[in-house]
């Protein structure tokens, strides 16, 4: 956040890094209670994709126990293995930034407030919606450079950094958890049990209209209670602060170029899109994708070589704390894959749901997912370990596997931005604290959770299949 800490006396959140360190801490003192235990791997011929052979789980010696320095070593190995994210992060973001240098963000703005005065909510409503068609898409981490660009439209409309959080975080949850053609969750999920790739998309639309109209109405009493009262924002400090200045104006007049700089922005947006869908892009084609709009921005703006390279990298160093962040929520996996206890707390999960009926189990699923959701964020690495057992425990219980992989989605997909591990990354983004986060979204998130499980039940009870 731009605005000076307030040092008043009472609890603050630690920094993202304090709180990423105290889980990866969590993790090497769960290794040293939790015995550590192994499935064997096998390779499925038709997908392609290696999963847990649910029938071979033993526990295991770990010869190689986390160490005092292996905590510290694991900083720079999740860095590592969160360099493709990171990459990208840092190359979107570097580009994207010349785009805002060159006014053209701006001079869009203030086309639209010209035209939404008093009805200022009908712009949250729009890019709300926008954002919730990127997790339908699985934009996922890809939607992270936008974030920023959120937060600003929810100045420039004149409400607090919340709001434009609140529309980029929760619209992308939306999105993602209700699992429309999301890869990661939905589609790894589905040829893991051998269903048809995104089948029963209907009843998942219903699920998509209902988190839709439950963020949105988050949105709206949120956005309508600080209009009336400044002092409740949950920013109130900066938000009071905000409103005592000029308010945010767009002087900036809409030239042809400006234009054609947004409308290769909307070009570069729906390629992205049909790439990941289609084509199986992953992080290295959606970085080169930003690599070529970067220089046609360049040409656009007639910026100089050296001075596009200067804007670059001082859009890129804006998302530096957000990609450090990145690197220690892999740290955290990289911890647990030493400590091998995955493979035994989802034993011990698949061991409860034994002689359980249909319904405890799917709630205890649910929730175990949920839970599990705070040390593994990858939607498809918990994927190829839970699937594997989910399946024929369907079968023993009569549940049908469209209803694993729908209670798997939605504990997956809906605390990843609450949980710490993964939302503070896209808070980062933001400027906001999880503390503040926390405050803004519980009521909205736990009204997800609720509607989750009915939603899982009324499944259960028309026998969505195919099977």
């Amino acid at each position: 956040m731009d605005k000076k800490t307030s040092r008043s006396k009472g609890f603050h959140m630690p920094h993202v890094f304090i709180i990423l360190l105290l889980i990866m801490l969590l993790v090497v003192a769960l290794s040293y209670v939790i015995p550590s235990g192994s499935y064997e791997r096998i390779t499925d011929e038709t997908t392609g994709i290696s999963v847990v052979d649910p029938d071979t789980f033993r526990y295991v010696e770990n010869e190689n126990p986390i160490t005092f320095m292996n905590y510290f070593e694991a900083v720079y190995n999740g860095f590592v293995n969160g360099a493709t994210i990171m990459g990208t992060l840092f190359i979107s973001s570097g580009v994207i930034y010349l785009l805002e240098v060159s006014g053209a963000f701006g001079a869009g703005i203030g086309a639209i407030l010209k035209r939404t005065r008093g009805r200022e909510f009908s712009v949250v409503w729009i890019f709300y919606t926008i954002f919730v068609v990127f997790g339908v898409l699985g934009y996922g981490e890809a939607a992270y450079p936008f974030y920023p660009l959120a937060v600003s439209i929810g100045f420039a409309l004149g409400y607090d950094r919340i709001v434009g959080a609140g529309l980029a975080i929760v619209g992308s949850t939306v999105g993602f958890t209700s699992g429309l053609m999301n890869m990661f969750t939905t589609g790894v999920s589905q040829q893991i049990v051998g269903l048809p790739m995104f089948s029963g998309i209907g009843y998942r639309a219903v699920g998509l209209v209902v988190f839709y109209l439950i963020g949105l109405a988050g949105l709206y009493s949120y956005c309508r209670k600080i209009r009336k009262d400044p002092a409740k924002s949950i920013v109130s400090e900066e938000y009071m602060g905000q409103k005592t200045e000029d308010e945010m104006e767009h002087t900036e007049e809409m030239t042809g170029r400006r234009v054609l700089g947004l409308l290769a922005f909307l070009a570069v947006i729906v390629i992205q899109g049909y790439g990941c869908i289609t084509q199986g892009w992953s992080f290295a084609q959606i970085a080169a994708l930003y690599v070529m709009f970067g220089m046609v921005l360049t040409v656009i703006f007639r910026f100089s070589p050296s001075e596009a390279c200067q804007l670059f990298c001082k859009g890129a160093t804006r998302v530096f704390a957000a990609a450090f962040a990145v690197g220690l929520a892999q740290s955290v996996v990289v911890l647990m894959n030493q400590a091998c206890i995955m493979d035994t707390i989802v034993h011990a999960m698949g061991e409860l749901l034994e002689n359980k009926s249909a319904i405890l189990a799917l709630l205890i699923i649910f929730v175990f997912v949920t839970l599990f959701n705070f040390l593994v964020v990858s939607g498809s690495g918990k994927a190829v370990i839970i699937m594997p057992i989910l399946q024929p425990l369907g079968k023993i219980l009569h549940i049908n596997q469209q209803v694993l992989v729908l209670t798997y989605q939605y504990g997956d997909g809906i605390t990843n931005s609450f949980w710490p591990g993964s939302s503070l990354v896209q808070l980062s983004m933001c400027g906001v604290d999880y503390g503040s986060w926390i405050r803004f979204c519980w009521k909205i998130y736990l009204s997800f959770i609720v509607s989750a499980f009915i939603l899982i039940m009324v499944a259960h009870g028309i026998g969505y299949g195919p099977f």
